[in-house]
């Protein structure tokens, strides 16, 4: 069928818009969704419950397995196009694609050119462009191969983390299914914190808020219901009201309903079509790009120079326009991309193995650069395993059976968010044997937990027909609606009035500074029945006591918070719990706070952006907190500058976590926090993340060391070209021999990715600083030049290599030095300390350089060495380059001290 646009949403003009003659834009992009998918919605949004599941050839009950299958076999896994990974092929082609790979082949084309094409047969020689292919073929193959090795990681990494939903199937009932295999006609049910698996028609729906500004961009939930819309057909889609949409969120509210569009039949499967692939570069990426660009501009300025230098020099144009290809070449990182890739992936894989999935793989620059942790409370701090400790009457008077009960019947029939308070009510009656008074009740309706009103209710109805309301919720917001309480002995109706009220308020606040917390729970009949319940029904209700939970903290959070403060990691809190139980929580792990360190939610309504950066720098606790007043902090953090982390797992820090520079959230999570974070925790333990943190870190350590190197060393190299090209009457290097030192040069730094950082770098985070590097490279890349020049000295003037005849001499004794000393750099750069003995490299690193280095001493003395114009060198050659290399290795060793003392850096 051919493709059907879609009408945008609108409020102002609803009936001018038609499914059949506009289009859907997101941004500046414009998607059209399947005409039969289309027809689906607007017939199942405008029909009643029998005709619509009669369409989708479907029952209440749900589909047989055998039905799923064959459906399955039909319509696919419900996956959309960007969940799917590059075929090996494409990666592969993906691989040669980048800035430097594309100077090297116009190199080698402009080599084959001069080389081959235009050259005389006795002159015609394809030794550059075999090289300058070697070198291609090995960056790409290298950069590829770790990509496709990282790519695989992640995809095996991510089946560890599986979002499931409440499915309804015949002869299988509830249970919770993998949303892959979800297939058109599957019944779900959904609460507070689902992420819509798919497009769904509503067949029920209570209170029910969805959250659709993935879709619209509009932070306002909005209302949805299940009634029928005879106007479905003039009604934009996102606004038909009994249809939810894949990708979206359940706010608070429950329902069930049937799944009519799968996969990429879906709205956001339309949209992702066009979305694949489009993701924000981080500050990391764009930093990579900005180097990148700056060593090609700064060869793209160097190499013309210098073609022009030799050429007046010597008269040789065509020697020289070799030449300085040759140089453009050796100014060329081509092994970037491979060693970032290669970073990645042994970051991804390492942290594999300590249970932190790495959902995004660019995130590792990152959570290596986090100075901030906004860590939730509950399960982080504490061992989230909560239990139902004590139960009291509004007295404060221990193990009052009547507020139990009334607290047992709240958590077993809500059916909304869920919640580890209501599971340990449960638990407390189940594991003591107690009585179940649920066969009493009936229930007839309920109104879902939200933040806002932080409460939820139960509707139940008596064997004698009497019907009541059971609520529970936090203390203050539960005496709002409380008007009486409940005597625990004559079960008298006592007036809830000011000095009741701050008793009330006492008893909750001592058992808050013990560590627990507390729900207050109230009832209230009603005259007569009525069919539909809402939040105005909460309203002058019965208090009939205290719950009290405990959550304790974890025995390793104290430990792992001090090894986070030690790695320069500040912890902060934001909790939407009480603020006597966070501080003694807080108090419990070490976290150090004082009366100016500890904010409250609603001291942040109205207050200004610039008054918010200061109180987030000073205050360490923040309590009773809202989701948006979360994301306010987060993003008031990184106005200060600082790159923040936010680890969570609820519905309620779904947009904390997108805000931040990193997400962090656990498999336990709810499914719209899993899919905000960055990265899965396996364990939810604050020593595991410390364990992200530094692996983070080492990931970035190793790709600045390639960086910092190339950068330096290009640099200096410039300046020895420059000074030998002017001097001397011959070329200081043939092209060739140039090409196969870089070729040498790169072998030995595909192993940095394995290398070690020394502990004081991993103690402190780490962020890109352009500036930086270009100061690195200034300082640091003249020193290589200086034993360069002594070099050209010692060959010209010791070994009298000064004329065309002897250039063979020169140029193999410059071979050698200079391939030796960018081999030694590697050693010198990589640690802020001695080389060899304060800091040693791992065995990979050495066995490289040891490698190469001896590959250059021999490469003169080979046929291969005289193919490409080298010759042997004197043995008195040996001790000037042992002296040389000495020299060179102990200046810039007082060069890094001075360089470390004056800017408090190295890498």
């Amino acid at each position: 069928m051919a493709p059907v646009s879609i009408p945008r949403p609108s409020t102002r003009n609803r009936s001018a818009t038609k499914q059949s003659s506009t289009h859907q834009r997101m941004g500046t992009t414009t998607f059209s969704l399947h005409e039969g998918a289309v027809a689906r919605l607007v017939n199942a949004s405008r029909t009643y419950k029998n005709f619509y599941l009669a369409m989708l050839d479907t029952f209440e009950h749900g589909l047989t397995r055998r039905e799923v299958e064959e459906r399955l076999k039909k319509y696919g896994t419900n996956e959309v196009v960007r969940e799917k990974p590059l075929q090996w092929y494409t990666q592969l082609a993906y691989a040669f694609v980048n800035p430097f790979i594309g100077v090297l082949v116009v190199l080698m084309v402009v080599s084959l050119v001069i080389d081959v094409v235009i050259a005389t047969p006795s002159e015609r020689t394809f030794t550059t462009v075999i090289v300058l292919s070697i070198m291609v073929t090995v960056s790409a193959l290298l950069r590829f191969w770790q990509e496709y090795r990282s790519n695989r990681a992640v995809q095996q990494l991510q089946s560890f983390v599986r979002t499931t939903i409440l499915t309804q199937r015949k002869n299988e009932g509830k249970k919770e299914t993998d949303v892959r295999d979800l297939v058109p006609g599957d019944i779900v049910w959904l609460s507070a914190g689902d992420m819509i698996p798919a497009d769904i028609r509503l067949m029920y729906a209570k209170d029910l808020f969805v959250s659709q500004s993935v879709l619209t961009g509009e932070s306002v939930p909005v209302e949805k219901t299940d009634r029928m819309l005879p106007n479905a057909d003039a009604t934009p889609i996102l606004e038909l009201e009994n249809i939810c949409f894949m990708g979206t969120t359940v706010v608070s509210g429950t329902a069930c309903g049937v799944v009519v569009n799968t996969g990429e039949a879906t709205y956001f499967g339309a949209l992702a079509k066009q979305l694949v692939g489009k993701r924000e570069q981080t500050s990391f990426d764009k930093g990579i790009n900005s180097v990148s660009w700056l060593l090609i501009r700064f060869m793209l300025v160097m190499a013309p120079l210098i073609v022009l230098i030799n050429g007046l020099t010597k008269g040789d144009w065509f020697a020289a326009l070799l030449f300085g290809i040759s140089v453009a070449v050796g100014l060329t990182p081509e092994m970037l991309p491979m060693i970032v890739s290669a970073n990645l992936a042994k970051g991804a894989a390492a942290l594999s193995k300590r249970k932190v999935i790495v959902k995004k793989i660019k995130a590792l620059q990152n959570i290596g650069a986090m100075n901030v942790l906004c860590t939730d409370k509950t399960g982080t701090l504490t061992i989230d395993n909560v239990v139902l400790l004590r139960h009291l009457s509004i007295f404060g008077d221990a193990d009052d059976a009547e507020v139990l009960k009334w607290a047992y019947l709240n958590s077993f029939y809500q059916t909304g968010l869920k919640n580890l308070l209501d599971r340990a009510v449960i638990d407390y009656i189940e594991t003591r044997n107690l009585q179940r008074p649920e066969s009493d009740f009936t229930k007839v309706d309920e109104l879902p937990f939200d933040f806002e009103r932080r409460r939820m209710s139960v509707v139940l109805e008596k064997r004698d027909g009497r019907r009541l309301i059971v609520t529970k919720g936090a203390t203050e917001e539960m005496l709002e609606i409380c008007r009486f309480g409940l005597h625990p002995t004559t079960k008298d109706l006592i007036p809830l009035d000011d000095r009741m009220k701050n008793k009330i308020r006492r008893i909750a606040h001592d058992l808050n500074q013990h560590g627990l917390r507390v729900l207050l729970v109230g009832i209230r009949y009603f005259d007569g029945k009525a069919d539909n319940y809402t939040l105005s029904d909460e309203y002058d209700l019965t208090l009939t006591g205290f719950i009290a939970f405990l959550d304790p903290p974890k025995p390793s959070a104290k430990a792992a918070i001090e090894a986070l403060k030690q790695n320069g990691v500040i912890i902060k809190v934001l909790t939407g719990d009480n603020l006597a139980v966070t501080k003694k929580i807080c108090a419990d792990v070490g976290i150090t706070f004082d009366h100016d360190d500890i904010v409250v939610g609603e001291e942040i309504d109205g207050m200004s952006d610039e008054r918010l950066k200061e109180l987030a720098m000073q205050s360490a606790i923040f309590a009773k907190l809202s989701p948006s007043q979360k994301v306010r902090i987060v993003k008031a953090l990184q106005a200060c500058g600082l790159t923040v982390g936010f680890m969570g797992d609820g519905i309620n820090d779904a947009a904390a976590l997108r805000a931040a520079d990193v997400g962090i959230s656990v498999d336990t999570a709810t499914d719209i926090a899993k899919e905000s974070a960055d990265i899965i925790l396996l364990e939810k333990d604050l020593l595991v993340l410390r364990e992200g943190v530094l692996q983070g870190r080492l990931t970035f350590g190793n790709t600045m060391k390639y960086i910092k190197m190339t950068a330096s060393s290009n640099f200096g190299n410039m300046f020895s070209v420059l000074v030998a090209s002017a001097f001397l009457p011959f070329l200081p290097m043939l092209p060739v021999q140039l090409l196969v030192q870089n070729l040498l040069y790169d072998l030995s730094q595909t192993t940095i990715p394995w290398d070690r950082m020394d502990e004081d770098y991993l103690a402190k985070p780490r962020k890109w600083d352009a500036g930086g590097i270009v100061r690195f490279m200034v300082h640091i890349g003249p020193i290589s030049s200086l034993f360069d020049i002594v070099t050209f000295a010692v060959m010209f003037f010791v070994f009298q290599a000064q004329t065309t005849a002897q250039q063979s001499l020169f140029q193999s004794g410059w071979f050698i030095e200079g391939l030796l000393s960018q081999t030694l750099i590697i050693h010198l750069i990589r640690t802020q300390k001695i080389p060899f003995v304060q800091s040693h490299a791992t065995l990979p690193i050495i066995a490289a350089t040891v490698i190469i280095a001896c590959i250059g001493l021999i490469l003169p003395y080979t046929a291969f060495g005289a193919a490409i114009g080298m010759q042997p060198l004197p043995q008195a050659y040996f001790l000037w380059l042992v002296c040389i290399l000495l020299g060179y290795g102990l200046l810039l060793q007082v060069l890094k001290m001075l360089y470390i003392k004056r800017y408090g850096e190295w890498l």
